[in-house]
């Protein structure tokens, strides 16, 4: 099967002039020199490591990567696209000679190339299926693209094709959307995890702060089985009143537990346990007998989500987050 490679044509499309007058494709990261002078991939990250220690590790490691595919596995004969936004329009050539690194040629903060026969025909991004466009999407500089290949080849072919309207883009644009926003959820799971028991108890507090809520937090210390209180006056006379336990661990709750918050004063007080372990089946019945509510990490996290703008700004402090916008 064909390679075909995406590749950048730098952080603004300021490489696509250069690229089609001198028949190149080319990528930065000249501190850390020629990449075909390390042996391993571990001798480049040793060097990433230092010309880039003002970076993130992660970071680094991504561009030693993308370096050193650039370098070792795009060979002659390999298909290559890139992308001219302001066209709307992808660019398809045909790598004729592999890695040479050479500050001479074409933008000199681009010293690594290969060359490439780039076609006069364009593929409209608009033309392609949706899958295709999200997979486009990445933000790494290389990477490849096999995937898309034949689609690619046939709108080159034909350009004035136009696909059937099957509604296939909503139904595969739907699902990635799903994919994402999981995906988003996790790692802000991952997050609220990673927090200190007495994080946790100030990040329960800033949510009922959030909904409106009066709130007292234990400090440090015993606190007779509630952790938050929270009250809709500032004097805690009105009801509701809400007493929160937080169990901040791997283990599930358990229904001496649930006892424990219903037993804690005050004894009126509707009951709320947070446990980002989960709870035991006797645990749940028992809260289910005396209406106790339930949130486990996954439902935490959903309500941090939708609540998050009015959290108080030093308790969204132990957890940034920021907006992401996706189609609707």
């Amino acid at each position: 099967m064909k390679r075909w490679w995406m590749i950048r044509a730098g952080d603004n499309n300021e490489l696509i002039p250069v690229w089609k007058e001198q028949g190149i494709a080319s990528i930065g990261w000249p501190k850390l020199g020629d990449p075909k002078q390390y042996q391993t991939k571990e001798e480049m990250i040793s060097k990433a490591d230092n010309v880039f220690s003002e970076s993130k590790p992660k970071s680094r490691n991504s561009w030693v990567n993308q370096v050193w595919r650039f370098s070792r596995e795009i060979k002659k004969g390999d298909r290559v696209i890139t992308y001219f936004k302001e066209m709307r329009e992808y660019m398809v050539g045909t790598v004729t000679e592999s890695h040479f690194y050479d500050k001479s040629i074409g933008n000199p903060v681009y010293p690594n190339n290969v060359k490439v026969d780039w076609e006069e025909v364009t593929v409209e991004r608009d033309s392609l299926s949706q899958a295709a466009k999200n997979s486009f999407g990445s933000v790494l500089t290389v990477f490849r693209v096999d995937d898309w290949g034949s689609e690619i080849e046939e709108l080159v072919e034909h350009p004035f094709f136009e696909p059937d309207d099957t509604g296939d883009d909503e139904i595969v644009e739907s699902e990635i959307i799903e994919d994402l926003v999981s995906k988003v959820l996790v790692m802000v799971q991952d997050k609220v995890d990673k927090l200190d028991p007495w994080q946790m108890q100030e990040l329960i507090g800033g949510l009922l702060q959030a909904m409106e809520y009066n709130v007292k937090v234990s400090p440090k210390g015993p606190d007779g089985g509630v952790d938050v209180l929270a009250f809709k006056d500032a004097f805690g006379f009105e009801k509701p009143i809400i007493k929160v336990q937080v169990k901040h661990r791997k283990s599930s709750a358990s229904a001496p537990e649930i006892q424990q918050l219903l037993g804690a004063n005050p004894i009126e007080a509707n009951s709320l346990f947070v446990s980002t372990g989960g709870f035991t089946s006797q645990a749940e019945a028992v809260a289910r007998h005396n209406s106790v509510r339930l949130v486990d990490l996954e439902e935490l996290v959903s309500l941090i989500v939708n609540w998050y703008e009015n959290m108080p700004n030093e308790v969204r402090a132990l957890l940034p987050l920021q907006k992401m916008y996706v189609p609707e």
